[in-house]
């Protein structure tokens, strides 16, 4: 299950590539947590009120794929219980992404011309490739795969026809047929208008499986003829479980990475990568104290040292002062003690007196702004310009 009291969405500053997540199977079982939202989902199949198409939403680097993927194998599974069975054949290919009643539709860029070269299926097998090794990645890390990152993918019209033209078809091997479409939020409304029927109205035994981290870009007519399934930030229990048994993480670090990856998985998995240590904390006093006061030739130097962690590292730091930044908005808010669990207890100390500085009135802006830097730094932009840009406009935001 997830945590309430999630201020601010996540979103492009955590866009992190993935290390290799070990990520072994399909099943139910390997994901840690969910319990609600697996059994619901095992119910309905178990009573007989498997809906035709599915929305599960949550945000990058959440659960919702991976979800979406075990629903998909205990569908096909041959001897299905509280979980796939993981032994029969469908499994068996289901696990590999393989099995022939297991269909996906994802973004990709365009390079042909020929409509018929406009389709998802051409890029099955990096598909397949990085889900298995990245099952928590976001559109960022696939479009690295693919080479384009810096091109406008999408679902286009033709994929659309190749998708109707798979699912009216009747099943291979089991009694169902299953189809797993990624970012439906990037299918554009002519691919969108033409699956309507489809969706509302698929042939027998026929299932859709979307997932999205935006519903709200999902065409509305789309949305309203799936039953959605929220996919909420992990609890610490789940995340805990998954950065000890992927990454051997325990102690200190573990605690660390569990607070600071705030329920994704996508973030944890680059925590565990990168790493993170008492020099965050200590750059962060540094620059809050620097940008508030606005002393200029104090920022210079800095920034300086900044520059000397190199991309990545800045990036990471990024991240750090966020999740710094948030639970002094939520002890401001709410208290102390809502805070102190998710803080070390140097972190809380300067928090007691700095929380009063960070409101819901510029925690917006602030957001915005370190998101933005992110980017930045991500596109290459010199590191020292962007930070000694965003630390003179953190002190008009402090100082609200």
């Amino acid at each position: 299950g997830g945590r309430e009291n999630d201020f601010l969405p996540a979103r492009g500053i955590f866009s992190l590539f993935l290390l290799d997540t070990n990520f072994t199977g399909m099943r139910f079982a390997d994901i840690p947590g969910f319990e609600e939202e697996k059994g619901r989902l095992v119910r309905m199949v178990r009573e007989g009120r498997v809906a035709h198409a599915y929305l599960f939403h949550g945000e990058e680097g959440s659960a919702a794929l991976p979800l979406a993927l075990a629903f998909g194998q205990y569908l096909l599974c041959e001897r299905p219980g509280e979980d796939a069975c993981g032994e029969c054949g469908a499994c068996q290919k289901a696990a590999k992404l393989e099995h022939p009643d297991l269909h996906f539709s994802f973004p990709f860029v365009k390079k042909a011309k020929s409509d018929s070269e406009n389709v998802s299926g051409l890029f099955l097998s990096e598909w397949r490739e990085q889900v298995l090794a990245h099952p928590f990645m976001g559109l960022r890390e696939w479009y690295a795969a693919l080479g384009v990152e810096n091109k406008q993918g999408g679902i286009f019209k033709e994929e659309a026809g190749e998708i109707i033209r798979k699912m009216s078809l009747t099943p291979y091997e089991a009694d169902r047929k299953v189809m797993v479409v990624w970012m439906p939020e990037l299918m554009g409304e002519e691919a969108a208008n033409a699956l309507l029927k489809i969706i509302e109205e698929p042939p027998p035994a026929t299932h859709f499986l979307l997932v999205t981290a935006d519903p709200d870009k999902v065409l509305p007519t789309i949305v309203s003829r799936c039953q959605a399934v929220r996919v909420p930030p992990a609890g610490d229990a789940a995340m805990r479980a998954f950065l000890a048994s992927r990454y051997g993480m325990e102690g200190e670090a573990l605690e660390r990475a569990v607070m600071m990856a705030e329920g994704n998985f996508r973030r944890a998995a680059a925590l565990a990568g990168e790493g993170s240590d008492s020099t965050f904390f200590d750059l962060f006093i540094q620059w809050m104290r620097l940008a508030y006061a606005l002393n200029v030739p104090g920022l210079a130097v800095w920034v300086d040292t900044v520059q000397t962690l190199g991309r990545e590292r800045q990036k990471q730091f990024l991240q750090y002062a966020l999740h710094v930044l948030r639970e002094n908005l939520r002890m401001n808010l709410l208290g102390k003690e809502q805070a102190k669990a998710r803080l070390t207890g140097e972190e809380f100390a300067f928090s007691e007196k700095f929380a009063p500085f960070i409101r819901a009135d510029n925690m917006e802006g602030i957001y915005r702004l370190l998101n933005e830097a992110w980017d930045h730094i991500a596109g290459n932009v010199n590191g020292k310009l962007v930070f000694m840009d965003v630390s003179l406009k953190l002190n008009r935001l402090l100082k609200k």
